[in-house]
């Protein structure tokens, strides 16, 4: 449909589908009429005519016709005519024109189109067929308002394709912006600033958004024009008197940090940041206490920023340089701007306070490298040090019950001023710890009277000395004795002066942390712990009204535990009787909500655990308190499993089945206190873990919520291997076969690391019954592995290549572990089976994880059948398929020998031919000689230089030789 001298003609119906209110089949035909107008050689003229002569009035298709217009530029612009090139361009210039007379401005979604267009055209003529592009552009809108909106617009989507760095381009469009950028420096930068500098002369009063829009071009392009066009008196002073203008001085303000912030040569570069500081300290900018408008002072505090960090940079580099003097001239810049960014850090607008962190940051940088610090440097570094302590306190607007944007926006910023504490304690580790201790003590004297954010940030403080103060394993509280006594001291008055007692939880909280990150403390003054249990046990701790306070506590106080035990002999049965009611297993139907949740019980029950194993009671009296502890578990958990298969209701299933799987968790996280079977049998507990197993493994035979149920005993297994060693391995066989009953993918990969431990720990021992379950096993997983899925099911064929991997692992365990005889023994024709699903994951899945230990099977299987007195009929196996399979995976298109899993697969592979050759010796050469190279039409000379390299005792040679091989063979 070419454009005819007739009005352009489109397509009606089509374009009424372009209005986002239109019914379906409209909105249909008009994708299908945009996708017919973008394809065409010609159609999409009638849209450059419709915009040209103004045809349309519906804002959707004007936007419509610039899209086809953009397609053709982006897309098809090296196929258009001379003339087609023509067209676009002059169909733009006669659209501006309409701009410039028309009273309405388009709407801005359509403006910033016509912007992308100007752009995406100007990106590809103006080297060739528009080098006049702005020349053109700027004669016909002159200072039109209309006709400046779109001309910054376009130079914005100029900058967006040609210069801005987080657009990732390709090397040729690197390579034509390099270009563009040096050709428009040569002949249009300098007519470009010169219109810049009219433009916000002439709307600085009239069009604020122009002057805004202006402003941000120059900031845009000053990073790779030259900065004399800019930072010259004429244009900085226009700037500084945009920044008393309400409306523009924010924009100004970024505007002079894209100067501040363009590369440049130090020295040049210090002379530039001073002389902009003079002016706009002169102009009375430095007075910011004078300044209500926290927007604009944020604004500011990012320039200063900019401006100090300029300078340090300027600084480190002409100090590295050995530049003596210029370096201190620079470093007494950098300190004379020191009082206003302390202001700005202290300011109580966070925000303000943020955007100077990182010139503070970067100070301190400076200080930490000068050998000695002046006394003014000291005062500096204790003023950062007072403002950071003062901008860590909470303000009273933080909700603490619901936290939401701003409170998260908070702790960010809180971690940005503990880097400066962290760097504050690099530059000088004593006044730190003085200015800190002063705050502590005298907030900790009054702490009743005080506001709880003083009390909060003074624990606070004392909690962040200790990674700002590093030493190894905590070990704070010997060493450095000063150190170790202004801490210990803290710590004393932390713990006895009362403060767990403060009613505000972020106190609270602080407390606990602190005590449990300084936990070493208490084996210095022991005298201590008594108290802290007691915060830890009532009110203050576990029995908090606040259900935040309550699971955190649950957590710290098992740490504590783990690290104090050893003085805690006198309190266990205290602390049992006292924790007694939040070790029961809640079941779903009280309707009573629990203080402590499940996953806080997880931590309970460990911290029991703890307790009653590293006591120092007899054997007899650990197994008494911990059948107590275990016995409530077993009678509720037989209770509800009863219960489980009589319920319907699928919802109250899924309770009861948590709450069982619960009781095997809290049991299995009991026994997390043993280090290994030793300390079982040395408690006397080994009889009630087997009660325990006793008890929970006919949950593996319940009908229903079996996934579940699964998951919780396995898990308990494994711990119990762990614990009991060959105590449970009565109980394996049985618990075996009812996971390997109506298996789910997950399941079975579940299983398998389950088996695989129980081989790996106990190998010749438990021979017999693994003979007994690997068919049954192998069978189970061939045949969820051979399920239909549909095609586009990742999820499913995600699920199938994760268990084929555990699969593969099983057999590298039992193969590893010296147990050949429990494949040897499953039947030729189930040992053949399995055998060809080695080679089928060596060869046929494009997965190399799994593919690295199918080789290293074949490796294992090599050494144990491949020699003389081998397996029968194992050598003619290796030369049909093993051998096969170490060249044709390689082969494969999807052998990625660029990918790091690929080249180890490539590793693995090699090392099966080396042990072939180690185990046959002559007799593979002479195979891969004259049967197997010759049949994949490897050249003699090649052939003979492998079997050359293979012979050699050096595998690394070996292993470069195979790569190399078939990466050539790849070409």
């Amino acid at each position: 449909m070419a454009c005819q001298s007739a009005p352009a003609i489109m397509d009606e119906q089509a374009l009424l589908g372009l209005n986002p209110n239109a019914e379906a089949c409209y909105r249909l035909r008009a994708l299908a009429y945009f996708e017919q107008l973008k394809e065409s050689q010609d159609a999409w003229e009638v849209c450059a005519e419709a915009l040209a002569k103004g045809i349309y009035s519906d804002d959707h298709v004007k936007f419509f016709c610039f899209q086809v217009l953009e397609h053709q530029i982006k897309y098809r612009h090296g196929g258009l005519t001379a003339a087609q090139q023509q067209l676009i361009r002059e169909t733009l210039m006669k659209w501006l024109q309409t701009q410039l007379m028309n009273v309405q401005q388009e709407k801005p979604f359509i403006r910033n189109k016509a912007a992308q267009v100007f752009a995406l055209t100007f990106v590809g003529e103006y080297l060739t067929h528009w080098p006049k592009f702005f020349f053109d552009i700027l004669t016909l809108i002159g200072l039109n308002p209309h006709g400046v909106d779109i001309y910054l617009r376009t130079l914005m989507a100029i900058d967006a394709e040609v210069v801005d760095r987080d657009i990732m381009h390709s090397p040729e469009e690197t390579r034509r912006n390099t270009l563009i950028k040096d050709s428009m420096r040569e002949q249009c930068i300098p007519s470009l600033v010169e219109s810049w500098f009219q433009i916000l002369q002439a709307y600085q009063q009239s069009h604020s958004e122009l002057t805004c829009q202006c402003l941000e071009v120059v900031g845009a392009y000053v990073s790779w024009i030259d900065l004399n066009l800019i930072a010259n008196d004429r244009f900085v002073n226009l700037l500084l008197s945009h920044m008393s203008v309400e409306d523009l001085r924010e924009e100004a303000c970024d505007c002079l940090f894209e100067i501040v912030n363009k590369g440049m040569d130090p020295v040049d570069k210090t002379k530039l940041v001073e002389s902009l500081c003079q002016v706009l300290q002169s102009a009375g900018f430095f007075n910011i206490e004078q300044e209500e408008d926290v927007d604009f002072l944020a604004k500011f505090s990012r320039l200063v920023n900019g401006m100090g960090q300029s300078l340090v940079v300027s600084w480190t580099k002409l100090h590295k340089a050995g530049s003596v003097k210029v370096a201190a001239d620079t470093l007494r810049a950098t300190e004379a701007k020191v009082p206003l960014m302390l202001q700005l850090l202290v300011h109580e607008d966070d925000d303000i306070s943020a955007n100077i962190v990182g010139f503070c940051y970067d100070y301190l940088q400076v200080l930490k490298q000068l050998p000695l610090l002046t006394d003014q440097q000291k005062a500096n570094v204790e003023a950062i040090m007072l403002a950071v302590m003062k901008k860590l306190t909470y303000d009273d607007e933080y909700n603490f019950e619901n936290e939401g944007e701003d409170e998260a926006m908070f702790v960010e910023y809180r971690k940005q001023l503990k880097m400066l504490l962290d760097r504050l304690a690099q530059v000088s580790p004593e006044l730190l710890l003085e200015a800190v201790r002063r705050v502590f003590n005298n907030t900790l004297q009054s702490w009743q009277t005080a506001p709880f954010m003083e009390v909060e940030v003074a624990i606070r403080l004392l909690y962040m000395l200790g990674e700002a103060l590093p030493v190894s394993h905590g070990a704070h509280f010997t060493g450095d004795a000063t150190k170790a006594s202004t801490l210990q001291d803290m710590m004393r008055t932390l713990v006895s002066s009362g403060v767990s007692e403060y009613q505000h939880t972020s106190v609270t909280l602080e407390f606990f942390e602190t005590v449990v990150r300084y936990d070493k403390f208490f084996i210095v003054e022991p005298q201590h712990i008594p108290s802290v249990l007691m915060a830890f046990l009532d009110h203050r701790g576990l029995r908090h009204s606040s259900p935040k306070v309550r699971s955190r506590v649950a957590y710290l106080f098992s740490r504590f535990v783990k690290t104090l035990h050893k003085h805690m002999n006198a309190f266990i049965e205290d602390i049992l009787s006292r924790i007694q009611d939040l070790l029961e297993l809640a079941p779903p139907e009280n309707g009573f909500p629990a203080l402590v949740t499940s996953d806080d019980q997880l931590f309970i029950f460990e911290t029991a655990g703890v307790l009653i194993v590293n006591g120092e009671s007899p054997a007899e009296r650990k197994q008494a308190l911990m059948r107590s502890l275990l016995t409530p578990l077993m009678d509720g958990f037989r209770l509800l499993l009863a219960k489980l298969p009589q319920e319907t209701d699928e919802e109250r299933q899924g309770a009861l089945a948590d709450c069982l799987s619960h009781a095997v968790s809290f049991a299995s996280r009991t026994s997390k206190a043993f280090s290994n079977k030793q300390t079982v049998k040395q408690c006397g507990c080994s009889e009630v873990y087997r009660d325990c197993l006793q008890t929970f493994l006919p949950a593996l035979s319940c009908p229903v919520q079996r996934g579940q149920l699964r998951s919780a005993v396995r898990s308990f297994l494994h711990r119990m291997i762990i614990c009991l060693e060959e105590e449970v391995l009565p109980f394996v066989p049985a618990a075996s076969e009812h996971m390997l009953k109506d298996c789910e993918p997950k399941d079975l990969q579940e299983f398998i690391p389950l088996i695989s431990q129980i081989t790996a720990k106990f190998k010749g021992q438990v021979s017999p019954f693994l003979q007994q379950v690997f068919m049954p096993l192998v069978l189970a997983i061939f045949e969820v592995l051979g399920r239909p899925a549909e095609e586009n099911d990742q999820a499913a064929a995600l699920d199938k290549q994760m268990l084929r991997r555990s699969y593969f692992s099983f057999i590298q365990t039992v193969t590893g572990s010296g147990m050949n005889e429990v494949m040897a023994n499953q039947g030729a024709e189930n040992v053949e089976r399995v055998l060809f699903t080695i080679i089928q994951g060596a060869v046929d899945f494009p997965d190399p994880i799994a593919q690295k230990t199918c080789f290293i099977i074949l490796t294992k299987l090599v050494e144990l059948w491949g020699g003389k007195d081998g397996l029968v009929g194992f050598p003619d196996f290796i030369y049909k398929h093993i051998v096969p399979a170490c060249f044709l995976a390689p082969l494969k298109p999807t052998f990625d020998l660029s990918d790091a899993q690929t080249v180890l697969t490539l590793s693995e592979c090699t090392l099966t031919l080396k042990m072939i050759h180690l185990k046959r010796g002559p007799e593979f050469i002479q195979f891969l000689q004259q049967e197997y190279l010759p049949s994949l039409q490897v050249s003699p000379d090649i052939t003979q230089e492998l079997c050359q390299v293979l012979q050699q005792a050096d595998v690394k040679v070996l292993k470069n030789y195979m790569k190399a091989f078939f990466q050539r063979a790849k070409l």
